[in-house]
């Protein structure tokens, strides 16, 4: 591969983790940490970007992207690839993003109750652009991308050269330990299991571009996560600047949809409006387009299922369950998502420094990674339950006893 499909690749990889809520947690962590914002990004960056970044790097060791689960019984391989890819995608992040690309990039100039033509229209759009996963890399990584960073660049310039604010004094949590909390803020973002879901997407493209040698797909790998890594510390960087010194226009603000609401309007007014509305849209779109086009690929070489039939499936389901609510998206989904996330980096370590991965056809169990799979799954479901105060009070006593970190959800912060 060229230099420029190196970029365009790379550029595609950084639009498909930049969702809506990746905009939204830095600028109001960094508000909170106020003086030590740049402490709490450092430990942010950790776990929003370094996580994701080695996922990535050690499904490009694979020899496919499913192998990551080989040495499981088969059942278990089954059960994770279907329960991730379903959650991390129609029944939760998909119905997701499109509720908040409506809530944030067309409700405010809007009055009525429009969802539901809002929901028809995005998905209709997403599926055109998946149904063509060949030229994924030209509409995402040549065209929406440059656009979207050209946008979030003008808005941080203007923002650098005119604050609108200070740094406030830091909250409590924020004045005794800013990078722990940073740490977990950065786990919140749940691109270290999103990238587990892309890895299908981004593996894959990068091989059918690639020679077919081992050693250079690999390569092109490492550049690859380097330019997303890149971009996207120097966009959690920027809004977290943006937070850090809003406290003349969003002083009081409870999310950081507002904070970035404000400071738009602040520096552009209408137009900034519309800026953001824009920012948001293309940073949903292209997280659809990505997720939706891994399910489909995932169907398609799991269960021989057509690829187009697929993807029109998934649009149709993310369609109809955008307009049950995304409370109610929430609460259904959000058991799956807390004990998936430490099962999904708990496999990731496993391959690290527990490897054993067959190249023939012949299952070959890992007793090691089968330990280490259960033992996440059992403090995932314990921590879950603890979260949905679902668990018996005894056993958190026991829990509080005997797990020193019981209280502060350590297996799962994807709440």
């Amino acid at each position: 591969m060229n230099r420029r499909e190196l970029a365009a690749i790379g550029f595609m990889t950084f639009a498909l983790f930049l969702g809506a809520g990746n905009l939204i947690f830095p600028p109001l962590m960094a508000q909170q940490a106020g003086e030590n914002w740049l402490y709490a990004i450092a430990g942010f960056l950790v776990t929003a970007v370094g996580l994701p970044a080695l996922t990535l790097i050690v499904l490009g060791r694979l020899p496919s992207i499913d192998k990551l689960t080989a040495a499981l019984p088969q059942w278990m391989d089954r059960s994770f690839w279907f329960l991730i890819l379903t959650t991390i995608g129609p029944a939760f992040a998909l119905p997701r993003a499109v509720t908040v690309a409506y809530e944030m990039g067309i409700k405010p100039f809007y009055s009525g109750n429009g969802l539901l033509l809002f929901s028809i229209i995005f998905c209709g759009l997403t599926l055109a652009l998946a149904l063509k996963p060949g030229k994924l890399v030209d509409y995402i990584g040549r065209i929406m991308t440059p656009a979207l960073i050209i946008m979030l660049a003008l808005l941080t310039v203007f923002a650098l050269f005119n604050p609108l604010g200070a740094p406030m004094a830091a909250t409590e949590a924020y004045q005794q330990s800013p990078i722990a909390n940073g740490l977990t803020q950065g786990y919140m973002t749940l691109d270290a299991i999103a990238a587990v879901v892309f890895g299908w997407v981004i593996i894959n493209t990068i091989r059918l571009r690639s020679s077919g040698n081992e050693s250079a797909t690999f390569r092109y790998i490492l550049i690859i996560v380097a330019i997303y890594a890149a971009l996207m510390a120097l966009c959690y960087l920027a809004m977290g600047y943006l937070g850090a010194t809003s406290s003349n226009i969003a002083a009081h603000a409870t999310n950081g949809g507002e904070i970035l609401a404000a400071y738009a309007a602040g520096q552009f007014g209408a137009m900034g409006q519309v800026m953001l509305a824009v920012i948001t849209l293309i940073a949903c779109l292209t997280t659809t387009v990505g997720i939706t086009t891994a399910n489909a690929e995932y169907y398609q070489n799991s269960y021989g299922f057509k690829f187009k039939i697929s993807a029109v499936v998934i649009t149709l389901l993310t369609a109809t369950i955008s307009n049950v609510g995304l409370e109610t998206i929430i609460k259904v989904s959000l058991p799956v998502i807390l004990v998936l996330c430490p099962i999904a980096i708990a496999l990731i370590m496993a391959v690290i420094f527990i490897p054993k991965i067959s190249r023939s056809n012949v299952r070959e169990i890992s007793v090691g990674q089968l330990v280490v799979v259960t033992i996440a799954t059992l403090f995932g479901t314990l921590d879950a339950l603890n979260i949905l105060a679902k668990l018996p009070e005894s056993v958190i006593k026991i829990a509080q006893q005997y797990l020193p970190l019981f209280n502060d959800n350590v297996s799962c912060y994807c709440q």
